[in-house]
């Protein structure tokens, strides 16, 4: 690709995490440093408002609101769960993909980065090829994101770390609660996080152990291990009648044997076609107190998993904003249709790298916790787990302060002025 000259563009999609700004906190910084780059420019609330040419000047934003994006939660550009649906609606579709070249071409966006998971990487990777296909010079790159950690090719996904630091201190936190109002009449505590289809997020929490096998949690229960109710039911009663408590995590895409997630709502779906998941928890309750009369409560913890900028891993937050200046690099080098992704060096000593993996061994692929993680009865994630997660939570980050509270950024969002007719 000959050398670009134009301006960039940087959106957000999907679920926030709490480094996610730090990423595109990485996009600008190194963006400002190379002379080919004319103007930056966000895109609010990802494709969908890119497809409305709803742009804002990056440019007006000041230097240290740019920088207090690395320790800002949620996304500060806006984002959006929005498909462009070539297999279900071609015909739209296509027109959306014209209408994104229109907006591309009427400012001249020479360089696009989109930040997201799974999805979000399957229409970057589209992007790309759309370009190829109609001629357009541009260069489109990938920047991952997702506590869900499922994305492949990387050795863990930014925003993990700092998700499963929160979750462990958390249910570390609800373990000595629940512990210290033990009686003899026991009792159970299901807390419930996030994580469809792969259970890194719940896996995580085991870290709350901290090796000690009394400590909570005591059980967890992952997507990849179908839940075994007899087995599990016999574990939450030995665990009681040991510890006169019991607390489960399960993550949210918790499936039965017939491979069914227990807590999917299947009248309602979101704009990708997934059954929303609204009671796994509740659900497990439901199981343990019918089987063995136990009193259960549930928590779940929702979106605070993904927002706890105030707790998040400071190795997370220096792991997001390499992959955003690793992504501009590599644009800047002529590159396009990559994503950047971290390569681990070593564990024991944790040492890291950025590389670089084409779009199209991304999209759409999950990466699961290998069952060899996993102790044989499923219950737990085993030693190999706690090693590969450890190093990521390490790192406390530092926020301003005001009043008791910590101080986040907010953009100004000065809005670019349009130049197309309103999309129909």
């Amino acid at each position: 690709m000959a050398e670009l000259i134009g301006n960039l563009l940087v959106a957000q999609s999907g679920g926030p995490t709490s480094v996610i700004n730090a990423s595109i906190a990485g996009v600008i910084t190194e963006a400002g440093h190379h002379e080919c780059i004319e103007e930056i420019y966000g895109g609010l609330n990802g494709i969908l408002g890119i497809l409305n040419e709803d742009l804002i000047d990056i440019n007006d934003e000041l230097s240290k609101s740019i920088e207090g994006l690395k320790n800002t939660p949620a996304a500060a550009l806006g984002t959006c769960r929005y498909k462009i649906d070539f297999k279900n609606k071609p015909e739209k579709a296509a027109q959306e993909m014209d209408r994104l070249f229109e907006v591309f071409a009427a400012h001249n966006i020479r360089f696009f980065f989109y930040a997201g998971g799974n999805d979000s990487q399957d229409t970057v990777h589209k992007i790309h090829l759309e370009a190829i296909k109609r001629g357009y010079e541009m260069s489109v790159m990938g920047v991952p994101k997702t506590i869900d950690n499922d994305l492949p090719a990387t050795d863990h996904c930014p925003g993990y770390g700092s998700a499963i630091k929160y979750n462990a201190v958390t249910v570390a936190e609800i373990g000595l609660d629940v512990g210290s109002m033990a009686t003899d009449d026991g009792s159970c505590c299901i807390i419930e996080v996030m994580g469809r289809a792969a259970g890194w997020i719940a896996a995580g929490t085991v870290l709350a152990k901290q090796g000690n096998p009394a400590n909570a949690p005591h059980i967890i229960l992952l997507p990849e291990i179908p839940l075994d109710e007899a087995a599990f039911l016999a574990r939450v009663k030995a665990t009681v009648a040991e510890h006169k408590y019991c607390i489960v995590v399960c993550g949210e895409g918790v499936k039965n044997q017939a491979g069914e997630e227990i807590g999917a709502d299947k009248a309602r779906l979101d704009a990708f076609g997934h059954a929303v998941l609204s009671g796994a928890a509740e659900a497990l309750a439901t199981l343990v107190q019918g089987k063995l009369n136990l009193k259960t409560r549930t928590v779940k913890l929702g979106y605070a998993q993904r927002a706890a900028a105030h707790y998040a891993s400071q190795t997370d937050v220096d792991e997001a904003f390499a992959c955003g200046l690793a992504a501009v690099r590599a644009a800047i080098g002529g590159k396009s249709g990559l994503m950047p992704k971290i390569v681990r060096l070593n564990s024991a000593l944790y040492r890291w790298e950025i590389g670089l993996e084409p779009l199209e061994n991304i999209a759409n692929v999950e990466h699961f916790i290998p069952r060899e993680w996993i102790s044989e009865d499923g219950f737990l994630p085993n030693a190999a787990f706690i090693e590969y997660a450890s190093p990521l939570i390490e790192g406390q980050v530092q926020i301003p302060h005001k009043n008791g509270l910590p101080q986040y950024t907010v953009l100004v969002k000065s809005p670019v002025e349009k130049k197309l007719a309103p999309r129909a």
